[in-house]
């Protein structure tokens, strides 16, 4: 397995050596910077600051660049564009993301029709990549930043912003390079769970690779993402048209990408409500079940509930445990933030 592990990287170690020996990276020192199409040409998408682009040749006051990373392969689709294979589908726009997850850093914000070449992907997402150009003094090299550029990359994952150093600051490292704080490994075997102090999921062997996503609690509790196998046989098939594994919180860092979806989660009943001028994600009137969840997360959800099931759902104990099928209505409610789902099917558990 470890030869085969190997092998299957060996083209993605080539291409990176290959696009460091001709460009060096350079990051956006001013929020919202444009990326253009050609020099004083057409503005095509704006990037955050503190992300780090792929520099290339210069000319006058600009530099070429090159955007690089992940969107979700429901939001884009073939184009006949001579010399790209993608672009985006997704009305007015999508997010392109620095890894393939819904709450990973943004990276840039693309409008429909923004057109991409295809560089990998992985399951939903789609590694995608851009050539363009940007004003020059709105960059930096990384090299010029080496005692913050660790922590300009970290920080990037979890979806924020550093600022660069001071002009004519001594940049020169102090001591031994600065540790990488999105890259972890176990110690010990460990116990995965599938929230805070929530049931557990199973069990990580000493130093598995992870990637450290953000943390909880004081610092009590670190997210991680790691990667792995398993056997075909195992899994579970959803039905056609519904998605498995999207969390709430998912949908409240990106409301938008979800509308319209159709999820399947296990929630836990609270009470039937009728929604008033309070709920304005809600018509006046509509019944809707709050819930906690989906477990076994922690927060609320609202599930409007259609007339044909309210008697079901009336007659449910408190804190009855539901497998729920619902389409998304809203990703994130005004005022509190709750997801909004309209409730297609309902099993109760046991």
């Amino acid at each position: 397995m470890q030869v085969s592990q190997v092998l299957r990287a060996l083209p993605v170690v080539l291409g990176l050596a290959q696009r460091l020996s001709a460009q060096a990276d350079v990051r956006v020192q001013t929020e919202g910077e444009w990326f253009f199409q050609e020099p004083d040409g057409k503005r095509l998408a704006q990037v955050p600051r503190g992300v780090v682009v792929g520099g290339g040749a210069a000319r006058g006051d600009w530099q070429q660049v090159t955007l690089e990373g992940w969107i979700f392969g429901g939001s884009v689709g073939p184009t006949v564009r001579p010399g790209f294979d993608l672009a985006v589908t997704r009305a007015p726009d999508e997010n392109l993301r620095a890894v393939p997850l819904g709450t990973g850093a943004l990276v840039a914000r693309l409008n429909r029709g923004f057109a991409l070449n295809k560089i990998g992907d992985s399951g939903r997402w789609v590694h995608v990549r851009r050539e363009g150009w940007m004003k020059r003094d709105a960059l930096e090299p990384v090299a010029a930043a080496a005692s913050s550029a660790s922590a300009s990359r970290s920080d990037t994952a979890q979806g924020g912003s550093i600022p660069g150093p001071r002009p004519g600051a001594d940049t020169t490292p102090a001591g031994p390079p600065p540790v990488d704080p999105s890259r972890a490994q176990p110690a010990r075997r460990t116990t995965l769970y599938r929230a805070p102090d929530g049931p557990a999921a199973g069990a990580l062997a000493p130093e598995t690779p992870l990637r450290v996503l953000g943390r909880s609690g004081g610092g009590e509790w670190t997210r991680v993402q790691f990667e792995g196998w398993v056997k075909t046989a195992d899994l579970a098939t959803a039905p056609p048209g519904v998605l498995v594994g999207v969390s709430a919180a998912e949908l409240r860092a990106d409301p938008q990408r979800y509308v319209g979806q159709v999820v399947r989660w296990t929630l836990q009943v609270i009470a039937l409500e009728t929604a008033d001028d309070l709920r304005p994600d809600l018509p006046d009137g509509t019944p809707y079940l709050l819930a906690r969840g989906p477990l076994p997360e922690r927060g609320f959800v609202y599930v409007i509930v259609p007339e044909a099931k309210k008697a079901a759902v009336a007659a449910l104990a408190p804190l009855a445990t539901l497998l729920v099928t619902a389409r998304v209505r809203v990703g994130r409610a005004r005022f509190i933030g709750n997801p909004v789902v309209e409730m297609l099917s309902l099993e109760a558990q046991p």
